[in-house]
């Protein structure tokens, strides 16, 4: 019997409930295919992201010596971030790291550091695609004239050398947040990492200069980040800091139990200091291993929506600074792909615009109004011990002081070539 007999066999009624259900179930196809990456395209382009942590600057030194003008900044092959694959990731504001390594410190870092913010501020104010912003209604006003917005971060107080007139200074220059460490402690805070032997004895996880660092940045309106400070660091600053703070990227401890990342309770001080964790891509960070995908990456985002809500949430890639990302995450230009997965997992657009955006701008906008509440604070003029330091490169400055025996006897030497001289042009006249 054929199939068109058979149908004709069916009542009527049974077959108009079939069609219906036919119709149906078309009809959902075609919405989950556009829930899909077409429904993240969308979000994205209603709320593009603000991605906390880059280390294309670093790329660029790395692999260009800062030579800008031996590239374009269209299509970097050599990097996993450029202004194509940042327009294709929805990416309107890039939070650019100056960062110089920590083998620098008590060395040259300030100028490193000074090296790297010009590599960052001639890319971002000479390239029409970018525009460098340093306030939070810069980054609303960037979007509406379609540029895609640069802030510019420290990252590592080794950079500052224990200097708040330093630390100030990079203020000037644009520099709006800065990581009290890197892989290295310095004098006054301490890292999450061991690689380095510097610094390891302290009064605390954060000196009283430490505090004035902090103070200082609250002052000014510098967003204080966390990320890679050790968890006594980090929880005393947020014990300690007037404004709210970041992890620029970093992820869950509990999903991953790398040092680098948050733990719960961590993330419950966070929460009541109405700061932000931005989520690390860094696959070591992810999955404790060099193979990650996007579920693992969700994971993090899952656990903590669970323990601080999704308001503390945002994302921080560090691409260009870490090399082995998810299947699927592997540059900028594929960032739709985790708020594809978010939405499989039911996030709502009020959350989701949060991650991508608005999470980030409330952060930013508390500490512009802790600045202006300290309007009236004055410039701290408080100096770190020498002793702290440890030094040899630093310079006091005093007068030449010429009591001591080198000294004298080089003053001696001068004095006696003078006299030498002048017996030599009288002899000969």
């Amino acid at each position: 019997m054929c199939f068109r007999e058979t149908v004709s066999k069916v009542p009527v009624i049974l077959r108009e409930h079939f069609a219906r259900a036919l119709l149906v179930f078309s009809l959902c196809h075609l919405v989950s295919g556009y829930s899909d990456r077409d429904r993240a395209d969308e979000l994205m382009s209603k709320y593009p992201l603000i991605d906390g942590h880059n280390d294309l600057a670093l790329k660029l030194r790395m692999l260009y010596n800062n030579s800008l003008n031996q590239i374009d900044l269209n299509n970097v092959s050599k990097a996993a971030t450029d202004i194509s694959r940042l327009r294709t990731g929805h990416v309107q504001t890039q939070m650019f790291a100056a960062y110089v390594l920590c083998g620098a410190q008590q060395k040259d870092a300030v100028r490193l550091t000074l090296e790297q913010l010009d590599v960052i501020r001639h890319m971002c104010t000479e390239n029409q695609d970018f525009e460098l912003v340093t306030t939070a209604q810069g980054l609303i006003d960037s979007n509406m004239r379609n540029k895609i917005a640069c802030l510019i971060s420290i990252e590592g107080g080794h950079s500052i050398d224990s200097s708040l007139p330093a630390l100030r200074m990079f203020y000037q220059l644009g520099v709006r947040s800065m990581s009290l460490t890197h892989s290295c402690n310095t004098p006054w805070a301490e890292s999450s990492s061991k690689l380095y032997n510097t610094f390891l004895k302290r009064e605390s996880s954060l000196t009283h200069f430490g505090k004035a660092v902090v103070d200082e940045m609250n002052r000014l309106g510098m967003i204080v980040d966390l990320s890679h400070t050790s968890w006594g660091t980090a929880s005393a600053v947020l014990n300690y800091s007037k404004a709210p703070v970041i992890f620029s990227h970093s992820s869950s401890f509990s999903i991953c139990n790398h040092s680098r990342n948050v733990p719960d309770e961590l993330l419950l001080k966070l929460k009541k200091n109405e700061g932000l964790i931005m989520v690390n891509l860094y696959s070591p960070f992810i999955a404790c291993s060099n193979k990650a995908n996007i579920s693992n990456v969700a994971d993090h985002f899952d656990h903590i929506k669970r323990v601080i809500g999704a308001e503390s949430i945002g994302i921080g890639g560090d691409f260009d600074g870490a090399e082995s990302f998810p299947q699927g995450l592997e540059d900028v230009s594929k960032y739709p792909a985790i708020i594809q997965e978010l939405l499989r997992r039911n996030w709502t657009e009020n959350e989701l615009a949060g991650v991508l955006r608005k999470n980030f701008l409330r952060v930013f906008e508390e500490v512009e109004n802790v600045r202006d509440q300290l309007i009236l604070r004055k410039p701290s003029e408080e100096y770190i011990p020498l002793e702290h330091v440890q030094n040899t490169c630093r310079w006091v400055f005093r007068r030449p002081d010429f009591s001591s025996k080198a000294e004298q006897r080089s003053l001696n030497l001068l004095v006696l070539t003078l006299v030498l001289l002048l017996s030599s042009l009288f002899w000969t006249d």
